[in-house]
Order: C-alpha cells, then sequence, then structure tokens
C-alpha cells in the first residue's frame, strides 16, 4: 500500500514538472509572436511591455532612443528558433530589415535577444532590450 502510494505521489510529481514546463513553452510561444508583432507593427509602447523591468532600470531608453524608432520602419523580422540559455532563459537570433523613413534606406539589422521566465509573474521578459537600431548593416 504504502509502495502504492509512494509511485502514485512520484508520478504526479512528474506529471506537474511536466505540465509546468509545457505551461511555460506555451507561454514563451505567445510571447516571441506577440512580441515579433509589435516589432513589424513598430509599435515602441507596445515593444517596451516586453522588456524586463529591471533592464529599463538599468539602461532606460532616452528621449533621443525613442524619437530614433519613429524614424524607421520595421519591414521585416526573422527569427531563428529560441534556443535554451540556462534555467528559465532562451536565446533567439532575429534578423530585422529596417527602413529610413526620411531617405528611404533600408538596411538589415541582427538582434540577439535574451529572454527570461519570471516564475512568479508567470510571463517571458526580453533581458536583453530593445533591437540596436543604429548597429550598422553587416
Amino acid at each position: 500500500m504504502i509502495r502504492s502510494v509512494l509511485i502514485f505521489l512520484a508520478l504526479s510529481l512528474a506529471g506537474c514538472t511536466e505540465m509546468h514546463h509545457q505551461t511555460e513553452s506555451r507561454a514563451l510561444e505567445l510571447t516571441l509572436n506577440a512580441y515579433a508583432n509589435a516589432i513589424r507593427w513598430g509599435d515602441t509602447q507596445q515593444m517596451l511591455a516586453f522588456v524586463d523591468p529591471e533592464t529599463l532600470k538599468t539602461h532606460p531608453l532616452s528621449e533621443l532612443d525613442l524619437q530614433r524608432f519613429k524614424q524607421v520602419r520595421f519591414v521585416s523580422y526573422i527569427e531563428q528558433p529560441a534556443m535554451p540559455a540556462g534555467p528559465h532563459e532562451v536565446k533567439q537570433i532575429v534578423k530585422i530589415a529596417v527602413l529610413n523613413v526620411n531617405t528611404q534606406t533600408e538596411r538589415e539589422i541582427i538582434d540577439h535577444q535574451l529572454w527570461r521566465y519570471d516564475e512568479a509573474t508567470k510571463h517571458w521578459h526580453i533581458a536583453s532590450g530593445l533591437p540596436d537600431i543604429t548597429q550598422k548593416e553587416r
């Protein structure tokens, strides 16, 4: 009887762990899609909602940074699959094409993203911040 109870508890714990992993994975999928859409629409305020609050504290966006985002349109957003980077962390590399609205010149930038899962809020946040739209084309 005790052995049966122990086996049941072990299987229950394994099931809970698997369910938690699925919930975290599904949240990541939804977050990455929503963030990609915010980038494609060029909605800076919506993009900022995905940035890790600690990142915003240590690296706040200046008014100049915000104005730079108004000077470009996002033409394409091509992501590679997210790869595990540690417990509750993933990395993703994204190629983004931006168009300068004044000069009508298009260029590509590479965004190296680091995403972290906050277990308390059950949300993923981008710890690497918004894409560096000032980087030179490679």
